[in-house]
C-alpha cells in the first residue's frame, strides 16, 4: 500500500442540488414558501483535492472526527484539508488486501473496519496504523465480498457478505457464521440491528427479520401491493430513524417505511414500479432532520422525503450550477458530528451544511424552472400581491410567486432585448413598470409585456423608479423625468451648472420618499425637494472634505429611513447615517465603513429587518449592523452566504420578512430570524504528526491537554491540525504559538495547510497552543494545548554539566599558572624591545613631523602647517599689528614652458632663499602653492611690512637664477594685508590676495597693500 498526502485545496466549489417536485400541486400553507427555491449548497472534494478517483463507494467518521472515504482504488483519510491514501501497500508493510472498498464502520477504539469487494474484511489498528485481514472461509467471513457492516450495540459487528451473514466479536476478534434459513438467498446486501434488538437482513430475496431473543429469520408482515413489491425485492439499504420508524430501500422497486405501530407505508412517487419501469437502486438511507429522510439512489441523485408530507424532492446534479450535487449515482450518505451531510457520488465527494440557513443563493440555470434565467440580479421589487420581480441582464425578468412556489421567466423584445433591467415600480392600476432602455409595462395578470411605452425615453437607460399617486418618477443618466399615467404628460428636470439649487447631477440613481419630502440620490450627492412637482429650489447635500459630518461620498446608491427614524445613505465611500432624522435638517451624518468593521466601503443595497437591524450589501459581501449596539457583523459561508460581490443597488424585503440582495452570480435571500441550532463546537484536532522523524499512529496522536516527547537524537516536530467541522476551511483562520520559543502567534496564511513545524528544538518543557478562529454571524475561537518535552542529550544533563564545570575550573587554574610563568619570562625581553623601539619611534616621529610640516622642494612650511602657525599668530595678536604678504612669481608659466620644469623648480628654490634672507627670526615663510609663497610678519605695521616686501621685490629683480648654463631673471608681485580686528584668517588672506591681484594688474614686479 502506498501512502500519499495531498492538500485538499478547499476552493469551495459552488455546488447546488436543485429541488424538483415529483408531486404536483401548490406549496402547502404551513411549509417554507422558499423551499422550492432553496437548494443545498454542496462543497466538493475530488481528485483535485487528493482523492485517488472520483467514484466514492462509502463514508464513515471515526472516533476523533476524521472522515474516511472508500473508493474503488483505495481508502482515504480526510481532515478537510489533507487526504491520506491507503491501497494495497503501506510503505514496507502490507496494506489492504483489495483496494476496492465497499463498506466502512468506525469503531469505538478509534479503529476502522473495512469491507472490501474481493479481499474480505480488514481492521485498521489505530495503535500501529497497520491493517489486519480476517480469514475468508473457515473461522472467517463467508465470502470475500463484503456488502455491509452494522454495529450490534454489544461489542460486535454484523457482516453482510455475498455468501452469508457473519458476526464479529471485537473482544475476541473471532467471526461466527449465522444460519439465515431456507427462504433467504446466500447474498446479503444490508444488515441492521434496531434499538429493540431485532436484526434486519437485506437479502437478495427481500427483507427478513430476526426478533430479539430468536434465532430464526422470517419475512415481516406487510400488505400486498406496492409495499410488497419493495420488501420482496433486493434490499440494499435499511435504516431506523429517531422516532423508531424502519426505512427500507430496494434494488428496483424504490423504498418503503414501517411506522412506530408496525404499519408499512410507501414513499409517494418512489415505491413500486412506475408504469412498469424499475426505480433506481437505493444505496443508502439517512435521516437528516426529524421525520426527513434522504434516499441515496444509483442514478437519480438524492430524494428527500418528509413523513406525512406530500412532497418528494429530488436533489441532483445540474451541470449549469457548480454547487449542485457532483453526480447522480449516490452510493453513501453520512451526517457528521457537526451536522454536515456527506454524499458519496460517482463524480466525487460532496458535503453540505444544513444549518447554514441564514442566507441562501438562488442561482442561474437553463435546465430548471425555479432557477434564474441570467447570472446577475440588478433590480428587485416586491409588488402589492407579494410577488418578487427580478431585473436581470439581456432584457430578462424573473418573477417569483411564493404562494404558488413557482418562478416565471419573461423576456423583453425590440430595442430592450439586450438591455439590463435595473428597476421596477407598480403603477396605480397594478401594472408593473420596468426600467430598462426606456420604460416597459407588464400586465399583472397575464404577464404580457408592452415594450417602450414612452417613445421619448426609448434611448435612455432608466436607473430608478418611484410612484407618487399617478405620477411616475424616472431617474436616468439624463436627469429626472416625471410621467403622469393619467394624462400621459412627460416632463424633465435636469442639472443646471449655473444654479446651485438645481438637481445635483443628471445621473439619478435612487429616488426615495423620506417623510413628506423626496430625496434624489445622484452621482454628486443628494437633492431634496418638498414635492415631486419641484423643478428647482433643491436642497443639495454633498461630501465636503473639511466637514466629517457631511456625506461620506457623493456617489449615492440607496436611501432608507428605518422605523427608529434613522436615515441611512449608502455611498461608494461608506454608509452615512443620521441617528435622529428631522425634516428640514440639520443633516449631520456619521460614517460607518471599513474602520467600523465593514468588509468594504462601497455600499450598494440597504434593508432593515423586523428588529430594526440594518442589512447592507457591499462590493464583497453582506453585513448586518445591530440596531442596539451598532456593532457590525459580516456574513460568511458558514451562514449560507456564497455570493461574494454586490455592485447593484437591487435590494428588497420579501412578504415574510426575508431580505433580498442582488449580486453578481445570483440572488441572495437572507433570513434575519434564522438561528442555527445550538451544537457543541467542533474540536481542533491534531490529525497527523511526525515526531523524531517518525509518523505517529492515529491512536497515539495527542489530544487537548496531552503531551508529546521528543528524544535527544532528533528534535524535529511537525503537527498537522484542523478544525473538524468541515465548513468553509478557507474562511477559518489558524495560528499557533509555542511558549518559550515563540514571542507571538504564528499566523498561517489563508489557503495554506494548518501545520506547526519546529526543528532543532532546545531541550526542555514547552506548551504548544493551536488556535482556530471562525468568522461570520456566530464567530468563535477554539484552542488546543499540547505539552512538549524535549529530552536532553548526554552532555546537556545536570551531572554532565557539573563535571564539565569542575574540569574547566581545574584546566583554567593550570593554564593560569603556566601563563604566569611564561609572561614573567617574556616581560623582561619585551621591556628591552620596548625601550629600543621607543627611541626609534621618537626619531621617526620627529622626521615625520618635519615631512608633514615642510615643503619638499623649498624646505619652508607647507600650506597646511603655515596656516596653523599663522592662525596661532592671529590669535595671539590681541590688538598688535600683524601683516601677511602673498608672493606670486611673475610669468612663471613662461619660465616652465621656455626652460622646463626643472628650471622652474630652481627658480622657486632661489626665490625662497631670497625671501628667507630678508626675514626675521619670528617671521613665518611658507609655500602657498605652485609659484605662490606667503610670509607672516608678527608685530609689524603695514608700513614696515611694505618696506620689507619692497626690499624682497628689489632683491629678486636684481637676481638671476642659473640653470643648465643659462641665467633666468626673476620678478615677483606681492600683496600685503594687515590683520583687522575680528577677521578670520581666510578673510585676511583674501584681502592679501586682492592686493596681489592689484600688483599684477598694475604691471607686476611690485607691491600693493590691501585697505
Amino acid at each position: 500500500m502506498s501512502q500519499l498526502f495531498r492538500p485538499a485545496h478547499r476552493h469551495c466549489l459552488s455546488l447546488v442540488g436543485l429541488l424538483l417536485f415529483f408531486l404536483c400541486g401548490a406549496v402547502s400553507a404551513g411549509s417554507d414558501p422558499w423551499a422550492p427555491f432553496d437548494a443545498p449548497w454542496f462543497d466538493q472534494a475530488g481528485t483535485a483535492e487528493g482523492l485517488p478517483q472520483s467514484i466514492i463507494t462509502s463514508i464513515a467518521q471515526d472516533q476523533r472526527g476524521l472522515v474516511w472515504v472508500g473508493t474503488m482504488v483505495g481508502l482515504v483519510r480526510y481532515d478537510g484539508y489533507r487526504t491520506q491514501v491507503f491501497d494495497t501497500r503501506y510503505g514496507s508493510t502490507p496494506g489492504l488486501p483489495d483496494a476496492y472498498v465497499r463498506s466502512l464502520l468506525a469503531l469505538s477504539d478509534g479503529g476502522l473496519l473495512i469491507g472490501t469487494n474481493a479481499g474480505g474484511l480488514v481492521r485498521l489498528d489505530p495503535a500501529t496504523n497497520r491493517f489486519h485481514s480476517y480469514p475468508i472461509g473457515a473461522n472467517g467471513t463467508s465470502d470475500s465480498k463484503i456488502y455491509d457492516l452494522a454495529d450490534d450495540h454489544a461489542g460486535g459487528v454484523w457482516i453482510a457478505t455475498d455468501s452469508g451473514l457473519d458476526h464479529l466479536d471485537l473482544h475476541t476478534d473471532t467471526i461466527t457464521r449465522l444460519q439465515t434459513g431456507a427462504d433467504t438467498a446466500p447474498r446479503n446486501f444490508s444488515v441492521m440491528q434496531d434499538r429493540a434488538g431485532n436484526l434486519w437482513l437485506g437479502n437478495n430475496q427481500g427483507l427478513f427479520e430476526r426478533h430479539a431473543g430468536s434465532t430464526t429469520f422470517e419475512r415481516p408482515d406487510h400488505p400486498v401491493g406496492t409495499v410488497a413489491s419493495v420488501l420482496d425485492n433486493q434490499i440494499w439499504a435499511i435504516h431506523e430513524d429517531r422516532a423508531g420508524r424502519l426505512w427500507v430501500g430496494s434494488g428496483q422497486a424504490g423504498a418503503a417505511y414501517r411506522d412506530t405501530v408496525g404499519q408499512w407505508h410507501p414513499v409517494p412517487g418512489f415505491s413500486g414500479y412506475r408504469n412498469g419501469a424499475q426505480q433506481s437502486t437505493v444505496r443508502d438511507l439517512l435521516e437528516v432532520a426529524p421525520d426527513t429522510m434522504w434516499i441515496a439512489t444509483d442514478g437519480s441523485g438524492v430524494l428527500a422525503y418528509t413523513v406525512d408530507g406530500s412532497q418528494l424532492r429530488q436533489i441532483k446534479h445540474d451541470p449549469a450550477i457548480a454547487s449542485s450535487l457532483p453526480g447522480d449515482s449516490v452510493r453513501g450518505l453520512l451526517q457528521d458530528r457537526s451536522g454536515n451531510i456527506w454524499v458519496a457520488t460517482d463524480l466525487g465527494l460532496a458535503h453540505t451544511n444544513p444549518n447554514a440557513r441564514m442566507a441562501f443563493s438562488l442561482l442561474p440555470s437553463p435546465l430548471e424552472q425555479n432557477a434564474l434565467s441570467d447570472t446577475s440580479v440588478r433590480g428587485i421589487y416586491v409588488d402589492t400581491r407579494g410577488r418578487i420581480w427580478l431585473g436581470l441582464g439581456s432584457g430578462r425578468i424573473d418573477m417569483i410567486d411564493l404562494a404558488a412556489g413557482r418562478m416565471s421567466h419573461l423576456q423583453l423584445s425590440g430595442n430592450q432585448l439586450h438591455r439590463d433591467v435595473q428597476t421596477f415600480v407598480e403603477a396605480a392600476d397594478g401594472s408593473i413598470l420596468v426600467g430598462t432602455q426606456g420604460l416597459a409595462r407588464i400586465d399583472p395578470d397575464t404577464l404580457a409585456i408592452q415594450p417602450s411605452i414612452l417613445p421619448a425615453l426609448e434611448n435612455k437607460p432608466v436607473l430608478s423608479l418611484q410612484r407618487d399617486g399617478s405620477r411616475i418618477l424616472i431617474g436616468t443618466y439624463d436627469g429626472l423625468y416625471r410621467y403622469d399615467t393619467g394624462s400621459g404628460a412627460l416632463d424633465h428636470v435636469g442639472h443646471d451648472a449655473n444654479d446651485p439649487s438645481s438637481l445635483g447631477s443628471d445621473t439619478v440613481r435612487e429616488i426615495a420618499r423620506v417623510g413628506d419630502s423626496w430625496w434624489y440620490g445622484t452621482t454628486h450627492g443628494i437633492s431634496i425637494a418638498g414635492s415631486t412637482l419641484a423643478r428647482d429650489g433643491f436642497e443639495n447635500l454633498i461630501h465636503r472634505r473639511d466637514d466629517p459630518s457631511s456625506l461620506p461620498q457623493n456617489y449615492i446608491s440607496s436611501i432608507t429611513l428605518d422605523p427608529q427614524q434613522r436615515l441611512w445613505v449608502s455611498t461608494f465611500g461608506g454608509l452615512g447615517v443620521i441617528d435622529h432624522y428631522s425634516p428640514g435638517g440639520p443633516y449631520r451624518f456619521r460614517t460607518i465603513g471599513v474602520a467600523q468593521g465593514l468588509a468594504n466601503d462601497k455600499i450598494s443595497g440597504v434593508q432593515y429587518d423586523d428588529h430594526g437591524n440594518l442589512w447592507i450589501s457591499t462590493s464583497n459581501g453582506v453585513s448586518m449592523i445591530d440596531s442596539d449596539t451598532q456593532a457590525v457583523h459580516n456574513l460568511g459561508p458558514r451562514d449560507g452566504l456564497h455570493i461574494s460581490s454586490y455592485v447593484y443597488v437591487g435590494a428588497a424585503r420579501a412578504p415574510g420578512g426575508e431580505l433580498l440582495f442582488g449580486g453578481i452570480g445570483g440572488l441572495t435571500v437572507i433570513r434575519p430570524h434564522w438561528r442555527a441550532p445550538t451544537a457543541a463546537a467542533a474540536p481542533l484536532t491534531i490529525t497527523h504528526a511526525i515526531v523524531n522523524g517518525n509518523e505517529v499512529p492515529f491512536g497515539e496522536l495527542p489530544r487537548d491537554g496531552q503531551s508529546i516527547q521528543l528524544d535527544s537524537r532528533s528534535r524535529n516536530l511537525r503537527l498537522d491540525f484542523a478544525l473538524l467541522d468541515y465548513q468553509t476551511p478557507l474562511e477559518t483562520s489558524y495560528s499557533y504559538r509555542m511558549e518559550g520559543i515563540d514571542d507571538d502567534w504564528t499566523k498561517i496564511p489563508r489557503g495554506s495547510l494548518p501545520s506547526a513545524i519546529y526543528t532543532n528544538l532546545p531541550h526542555g518543557d514547552y506548551q504548544l497552543h493551536l488556535r482556530a478562529a471562525t468568522h461570520g454571524m456566530q464567530p468563535h475561537t477554539v484552542e488546543t494545548r499540547v505539552s512538549i518535552t524535549v529530552k536532553p542529550r548526554w552532555y546537556e544533563t545536570t551531572i554532565s554539566r557539573l563535571i564539565a564545570i569542575l574540569l574547566l575550573i581545574a584546566l583554567v587554574v593550570v593554564l593560569v599558572h603556566l601563563r604566569t610563568l611564561y609572561l614573567r619570562r617574556q616581560a623582561t625581553q619585551l621591556q628591552r624591545q620596548i625601550d629600543e623601539h621607543t627611541r626609534d619611534l621618537l626619531a621617526a616621529n620627529q622626521r615625520l613631523d618635519e615631512l608633514a610640516s615642510t615643503d619638499g622642494l623649498t624646505g619652508v612650511y607647507n600650506r597646511r602647517r603655515f596656516l596653523e602657525l599663522a592662525g596661532g599668530v592671529r590669535e595671539r595678536a590681541q590688538g598688535r599689528s600683524v601683516c601677511i604678504a602673498l608672493f606670486d612669481l611673475d610669468r612663471f608659466k613662461q619660465i616652465n614652458d621656455t626652460h622646463g620644469h626643472l628650471a622652474g623648480d630652481a627658480v622657486i628654490r632661489g626665490a625662497i632663499e631670497v625671501i628667507k634672507q630678508h626675514c626675521r627670526q619670528d617671521d613665518l615663510v611658507g609655500r602657498y602653492g605652485g609659484e605662490e609663497f606667503v610670509l607672516c610678519l608678527p608685530d609689524t605695521s603695514l608700513e614696515h611690512a611694505q618696506e620689507i616686501t619692497e626690499r624682497i621685490c628689489a632683491a629678486l629683480a636684481s637676481t638671476t637664477v642659473a640653470h643648465d648654463g643659462r641665467s633666468i631673471p626673476v620678478t615677483v608681485s606681492i600683496g600685503i594685508a594687515a590683520l583687522h580686528p575680528g577677521e578670520s584668517i581666510e578673510q585676511w588672506l583674501s584681502r592679501a590676495d586682492k592686493a596681489l591681484y592689484e600688483a599684477k594688474h598694475n604691471g607686476r614686479n611690485r607691491c600693493a597693500t590691501a585697505s
